[in-house]
């Protein structure tokens, strides 16, 4: 029996134009001014400090700059640049310049969900706290009391089964009592050799024919497990 269910954002709760057409935008054109203004504070100092760590030798901060533009560029998912995104995010929030897109029905059917007695859970790579920052200031206002957790890549890359086994331990269900739901084929892989239940949400395009994962066009054609 599904007793939580763990949810990627991009493709799947949330379109991914928003992502790629707006936060991404948003946060490369301002992570280099950003990064030089706010370089004494703890946080900061930190994630350009990982970004020599994660490329094995000491970086100017200008030099850093220009890694994580890149990573930008290249889409990576590398947690100091999804720290320092969602940083910049923040005030792109909070000055209204934009709004968390999120589909109406997964709206919909998060709260009934919720309402059931489901607990749900977020998994992203985006950091936990962009994550928050998309749901808390959604379209459709504070979403956030809907969750009881966020996961990001500090947990593990989300396409390798050992990810999704710290999930089930930190939410302290069996692997086979959770649902995860994405549009990328290999987390789908990755959490089914844990032992979770997936869905495959394939909102555009051809339906996939050769998975073993169960497919929905969008929330309102997910079906949970019956054994």
């Amino acid at each position: 029996m599904i007793r939580a269910i763990v949810t990627d954002i991009e493709g799947t709760t949330s379109s991914l134009s928003f992502v790629k057409d707006v936060l991404f935008p948003y946060a490369r054109q301002r992570i280099g001014a950003f990064a030089r203004e706010h370089s004494t504070q703890p946080a900061v100092r930190a994630q350009l400090t990982a970004v020599s760590e994660a490329v094995g030798q000491v970086l100017t901060d200008d030099v850093a700059i220009a890694q994580l533009i890149r990573w930008i560029d290249e889409d990576k998912k590398i947690t100091p640049l999804k720290a320092l995104q969602g940083m910049i995010w923040e005030a792109g929030y909070r000055n209204g310049d934009f709004q968390g897109h999120v589909y109406d029905d997964a709206v919909q059917h998060l709260r009934a969900w919720k309402d059931q007695g489901l607990a749900l859970y977020v998994f992203s790579s985006g950091s936990v706290y962009a994550q928050k920052l998309l749901f808390g200031y959604s379209c459709f206002g504070d979403l956030t009391p809907l969750f009881s957790g966020y996961f990001d890549t500090t947990i593990g890359n989300k396409r390798e089964a050992e990810a999704y086994h710290r999930i089930a331990r930190e939410i302290g269900l069996p692997a086979a009592d959770i649902l995860y739901l994405s549009d990328i084929r290999e987390e789908l892989e990755a959490a089914r050799l844990a032992g979770l239940h997936t869905t495959w949400l394939v909102r555009d395009g051809a339906l996939p024919t050769d998975n073993a994962h169960a497919l929905a066009r969008d929330f309102s054609a997910i079906r949970f497990p019956t054994d």
